[in-house]
């Protein structure tokens, strides 16, 4: 690493600044943080424990169930440990290339669980549109190729965003990410370089993924609506509905975030960065803190599994 008229090349070492402007105050951030993030572990953690255990909820609901469970414990793993590092104990440096293998990570896991809650919107859109045909459609070989798929889609996306940074971009204003985490457009716009092909293809991975999962989800459920409100019986009516609701919970309180870290971080410099940085770390947070209780409060099977789990432990 050498500096060059007030630039870095190749900085071997990066420092997350935290959240700008909040700096005196992350210590305190940081207690409700790693209160969901505790909560997330346990959350899913027994989410996953409870799917696995119980033969009745393997069924393709119940299995992308436990894949978005395991994909919001590693996208906590892969953000709130160096992130309470940098609040409370001050160790906010990290090697070029770690920031690199994290950003993968975290856009990797993003991508999984926009997938997932595709790929649950479809079963549901399949299980009430066409009820006689679900298990013939949503076979084991299916579920498990769409895990795959899912899985893979993402982690190969964001390689080329990897090595464009690390390929093209050699000059740096700073070696200081104002943020808590590597992410993609908060390094690429440290760079004094062109940056127009790494914004572009981060867009277009940015549609592929969580742009076309979001019409498709969309889609799938303005059919199931449509299906829901011709249905003659109105008990009908309501158990699909049940059924649905904790999904576009799920869906709007995800994109809705992810929307807003998206376009703040091209267009809303009239932000100030201490909300759009809080913000982002929000939408990492909240959906594997909110998950469980939402899947947990609204699922009956899983619910009546909980409560028989506990109650089976406290007569023992």
């Amino acid at each position: 690493m050498s500096i060059m008229n007030d630039t870095v090349f190749m900085p071997s070492v990066l420092t997350f600044i935290g959240i700008p402007g909040l700096e005196t105050v992350q210590c305190w951030i940081g207690i409700p943080f790693c209160a969901m993030y505790i909560i997330a572990l346990m959350g899913n953690s027994l989410l996953l424990i409870i799917i696995k255990s119980e033969p009745s909820l393997h069924e393709p609901m119940y299995i992308f169930l436990a894949m978005l469970g395991a994909t919001d414990i590693a996208l906590s793993n892969s953000i709130v440990p160096k992130m309470l590092g940098t609040f409370w104990f001050h160790l906010s440096e990290i090697y070029f290339d770690a920031c690199l293998f994290q950003m993968w990570l975290i856009h990797t896991f993003q991508g999984i669980e926009s997938g997932v809650l595709l790929a649950m919107a479809l079963d549901h859109y399949v299980a009430i549109c066409y009820p006689l045909r679900h298990a013939t459609i949503f076979s084991q070989q299916l579920v498990t190729n769409i895990g795959v798929g899912v899985t893979l889609r993402p982690a190969i996306l964001v390689i080329p965003c990897l090595l464009l940074i690390k390929c093209r971009l050699k000059l740096y204003r700073t070696k200081l990410i104002p943020h808590t985490y590597c992410e993609h457009m908060a390094l690429v716009k440290l760079a004094t370089e062109d940056v127009y092909i790494n914004k572009f293809y981060g867009l277009l991975g940015a549609f592929i993924v969580g742009g076309l999962d979001f019409i498709l989800i969309t889609l799938s459920y303005t059919k199931i609506f449509i299906t829901v409100f011709h249905l003659p019986q109105k008990e009908a009516r309501l158990k699909a509905f049940n059924t649905c609701i904790p999904h576009i919970c799920v869906f709007f309180q995800f994109y809705l975030l992810a929307f807003f870290s998206f376009f703040t971080h091209r267009s809303g410099s009239y932000i100030p960065s201490y909300i759009h940085i809080t913000l982002s770390n929000l939408y990492l947070l909240v959906p594997p803190f909110l998950n469980p209780f939402v899947y947990g409060v609204k699922t009956k099977h899983i619910r009546d599994k909980v409560a028989k789990t506990f109650c089976s432990k406290d007569q023992a």
